[in-house]
């Protein structure tokens, strides 16, 4: 037998040579031949070979296509020089009808069956393991020399006519001062899976138990470890036990077929991806391209001035717009809360910034194809399913938005509300987004700029976002210009510090993200251009697919036309007028900025968002 340890030095071909001699007593190739390209193995009737090869194309993340081969080529010339794929892996599985009859260490028995079978070469991820290393990345499953972890996951690839099931991935633990490295090492090696498609607590893959993989072995996480996920080609092996073809093999998980090609160094491309943590229960990091995240950071500068000169510049921290909109890009439900009754003497008393933006949110969202709803007060329901039917009816949105309110009647009123059946485990919506909304202060009440108490007009939505706190997967965002405002509670020290009455009117409520701008609806414009950015960029698109189906972004070019514009904008604010929802920025209204009056600036505002997002 050959000493174990010799192998990740000797070349491709004698380490084939050894494997077809059965002179080598290992489980798996991890770490075999280091420095060179391993590949997954199905091996087809030729009836099923185009089907096949449509379902990698649709899942080039798990199923990245290296060779196929004609029927009975036992040979690969593109990927190697001497090689015979009926005694080349450590093992083989043998499936008739979709179960597998066999643990085989070699094919040739089979050789006339293999001469109408055609052999399909995939990436695979123990191809990057020495490139992880390179870069002192550790990779758990080498320093163990135990196979990699995979798991099957509740996350459908794309089907074919023939092939269908849910993606598999490999596990690797992660230290977390490493998660951006490891990102941008395996992103340009999309031959071998690529970056990561999940990164954090794996029962958001639908994984239950990390101990007990479907396939390989338990790697061990050290401490300060993050559980990373790559898409993984033993996927191809689920889709053959669907298929229930007569007879199909493919290789062992983890005994891998040994190219001759080398790995190819990660070439810094034009886009490079950073790794940002948008939750922390449960634990979930998202991926974005530097060029996306400069965009959005312009954005939030660009809402960010103070145009009444109110200290609002001093309530901002650098990318909350992003963290708060990869993690709205995230959820598939949101909920929108808005409503200022500022005008308490009159009826009705609310004002015209906040609407605007929670409408330009739930254009996109939609769009995007999330569940949106927007909840207000019981007073105000009328009025605001009034506007969203007249919103819709002029092309302001593509169809209605549900208008609901909130009844604390009870203890668990909110977790009733939020989760189905008041199971925390089952939340209705995974994102809270309050734009414009009055926030409780820390003696109960709700102010207005002026310090009037307007708690009689207000319902306590707050006490959703607060019931948000302790649910796993729900996070929630704030948007405001004042301090005052609904989540600003993450804000309040710099509020009482900083912004007239602050002392009194700082909302005590946080939310995870606060989006702080001059003018409320401007932040609401910012989040729609932001989820529009993060949705056609490539790299997070990706991401969020998992790595499955086709990107999304060339398909759904209506996008673009649920943004914002100052046309849409104008409409709103006549349907607003028409319903005497008045400004409750009347001193701002009232200045001039840079020799312009407030309302052109507004107008200019919106043009320079939609500029620097279609760009």
């Amino acid at each position: 037998m050959v000493f174990i340890g010799g192998l990740k030095t000797l070349l491709p071909h004698a380490v084939r040579n050894l494997i077809r001699t059965n002179k080598l007593s290992i489980s798996n190739t991890s770490g075999m031949a280091e420095g060179f390209k391993q590949a997954n193995i199905v091996i087809l009737h030729k009836s099923l070979a185009d089907d096949f090869e449509k379902f990698c194309q649709a899942n080039d993340g798990p199923l990245p296509l290296l060779y196929r081969s004609e029927p009975g080529e036992w040979k690969c010339p593109s990927l190697c020089n001497d090689s015979d794929i009926r005694t080349d892996c450590l093992q083989y599985k043998k499936y008739e009808n979709g179960v597998c009859t066999g643990i085989l260490t070699s094919l040739k028995e089979f050789s006339e069956q293999l001469k109408d079978m055609v052999t399909f070469y995939l990436g695979c991820s123990f191809t990057f393991e020495k490139a992880l290393q390179k870069v002192g990345i550790p990779v758990r499953n080498v320093e163990q020399k135990c196979n990699v972890s995979m798991y099957k996951t509740a996350v459908p690839c794309w089907s074919t006519e023939n092939f269908h099931c849910n993606l598999v991935v490999t596990l690797r633990p992660i230290p977390k001062d490493k998660l951006e490295a490891v990102v941008r090492t395996t992103y340009p090696l999309k031959k071998s899976h690529g970056a990561p498609i999940h990164i954090g607590n794996p029962d958001l893959l639908g994984i239950q138990d990390l101990s007990s993989p479907d396939y390989g072995d338990a790697v061990q996480a050290q401490s300060g470890d993050v559980p990373v996920f790559w898409a993984c080609g033993v996927t191809g092996t689920e889709a053959v036990s669907y298929c229930k073809s007569p007879l199909a093999f493919t290789h062992s998980p983890g005994c891998m077929f040994i190219t001759d090609l080398k790995v190819e160094d990660a070439a810094a491309g034009k886009e490079v991806p950073e790794v940002y943590r948008i939750c922390q229960n449960p634990l979930h990091y998202s991926i974005i391209s530097a060029a996306a995240v400069q965009k959005i950071r312009c954005l939030e500068d660009m809402v960010g001035v103070d145009p009444g000169d109110r200290g609002v510049t001093h309530l901002r921290s650098q990318d909350e717009l992003l963290k708060a909109c990869l993690s709205i890009s995230h959820a598939q439900s949101v909920l929108i809360t808005t409503g200022f009754p500022t005008h308490f003497k009159y009826e009705p008393p609310e004002e015209n910034d906040g609407p605007p933006g929670a409408i330009a949110m739930a254009a996109i969202l939609k769009a995007l194809g999330k569940n949106v709803a927007i909840v207000t007060d019981q007073r105000a329901l009328n009025l605001n399913k009034n506007i969203i039917k007249e919103a819709v009816e002029q092309g302001i949105l593509e169809t209605p938005v549900p208008i609901i309110s909130y009844n604390s009647d009870t203890p668990d009123s909110a977790l009733l509300f939020l989760c189905e059946n008041g199971n925390p485990e089952k939340p209705r919506f995974n994102h809270l987004i309050a734009i414009e909304r009055a926030g409780m202060a820390v003696d109960g009440n709700y102010y207005n700029a002026r310090k009037i108490n307007i708690k009689h007009l207000v319902d306590p939505i707050d006490e959703l976002f607060v019931a948000a706190q302790s649910i796993p997967g729900i996070t929630t965002t704030g948007i405001g210009d004042g301090g005052n405002e609904l989540g600003m509670g993450k804000v309040k020290e710099a509020v009482k510090k900083y912004i007239k009455n602050g002392d009194v009117i700082a909302c005590d409520v946080e939310a995870d993200f606060t989006v702080v701008a001059g003018v409320s609806n401007w932040g609401g414009y910012a989040v729609a251009c932001a989820l529009y950015i993060l949705n056609t960029c490539e790299i997070h698109d990706r991401y969020l697919r998992k790595a499955v189906g086709f990107p999304r972004w060339c398909t759904n070019m209506n996008w673009a036309s649920a943004l914002p514009s100052v046309a849409k904008e104008e409409k709103l604010l006549n349907i607003l007028q028409r319903h005497q929802v008045r400004s409750g920025k009347t001193a701002s209204l009232a200045m001039e900025v840079d020799g312009l009056p407030f309302y052109d600036i507004h107008s200019l505002m919106l043009e320079k968002l939609l500029e620097e997002t279609l760009k």
